[in-house]
């Protein structure tokens, strides 16, 4: 089992840099590689800091690259050899230790929109992630299920046609996760089912949102979506003042972590620590949860 955190390192900290649209209309592709290079080798620094605590799960920022899916982007930065040496030696440093790198598109990320320019910006946005992917070794592109759009069936049933249209590539690291107002674990399975996607548990969202259908039925299914994918990445906060709220806490409390690990069982998964104080709510964890099992 890996720890992770999401981006920030506040340790350190890590500072990622990002480029409003009209500073590069003024400055052009030369300062989105300034910026590129300095997140990546935020990156770097943040997985020499996690090695060095044992934290071998790390979501990468969706920002490494200012801009990096706009249509007006003209830099080729998937074949700069500056950031090709620095994306070779954040995927040999992650193979030597074994560590799993991940990645989640924002909230306008939309399969199941039924505008087409909107699908059209997040195939395109997709497509910039799996190349960051791709340079660096990752595995992990975690989206959710979207709107409901006034028919969640009609919805469910265009998120899975339009993830046909996606490249091998993409489809090989895309998951889906269950959120806390739409898309329960139930209907991420439904879509599942007709598309073979793999599922990331989310269990605040799931305490959030759910039917109160029994939790080992459904995690049986989202084990099943992982059998030919590898170990299943699953997510864990604790709501800010009570279990349904839906804001993050700044830690996860001892009592939502073991709930988490009775429901899995003993299965082998890798779990994302999403909590504000970053880095230091997986170190809390390992301080005050583990030597206890």
């Amino acid at each position: 089992m890996r720890l992770g955190y999401a981006c920030i390192n506040l340790s350190l900290p890590t500072k990622f840099k990002t480029c409003r649209l009209a500073t590069f209309y003024q400055r052009g592709p030369s300062i989105i590689k300034e910026l590129s290079v300095h997140n990546l080798q935020n990156v770097l620094a943040a997985l020499e800091w996690n090695r060095s605590h044992n934290i071998l799960f790390y979501r990468m920022s969706t920002g490494i690259v200012p801009l990096g899916s706009h249509e007006k982007m003209t830099w080729d930065w998937w074949n700069d050899e500056d950031i090709l040496q620095l994306t070779k030696q954040i995927k040999k440093y992650k193979d030597k230790y074994n560590m799993r790198l991940s990645m989640h598109p924002g909230q306008f990320t939309l399969l199941n929109t039924p505008k087409e320019d909107v699908l059209e910006r997040s195939i395109a946005d997709l497509e910039y992630h799996d190349k960051l992917l791709q340079l660096v070794g990752g595995t992990d592109m975690i989206i959710h299920g979207g709107g409901e759009y006034g028919n969640l069936d009609l919805a469910k049933a265009r998120f899975i046609e339009n993830y046909k249209k996606l490249s091998s590539s993409i489809k090989r690291k895309l998951r889906l996760e269950n959120d806390d107002r739409t898309y329960t674990l139930s209907d991420v399975i439904d879509i599942y089912k007709e598309s073979s996607i793999p599922i990331c548990f989310d269990i605040h969202h799931h305490n959030c949102n759910n039917p109160d259908q029994p939790i080992e039925l459904l995690l049986d299914h989202v084990f099943t979506s992982w059998d030919k994918v590898g170990i299943p990445k699953v997510h864990i906060s604790s709501g800010k003042e009570h279990i349904n709220d839906r804001r993050h806490h700044d830690y996860v409390f001892e009592k939502d972590f073991l709930s988490l690990l009775s429901v899995l069982k003993d299965k082998d998964v890798d779990i994302m620590v999403e909590a504000k104080m970053k880095e230091l709510a997986v170190l809390k964890i390992q301080k005050e949860v583990y030597k206890k099992l």
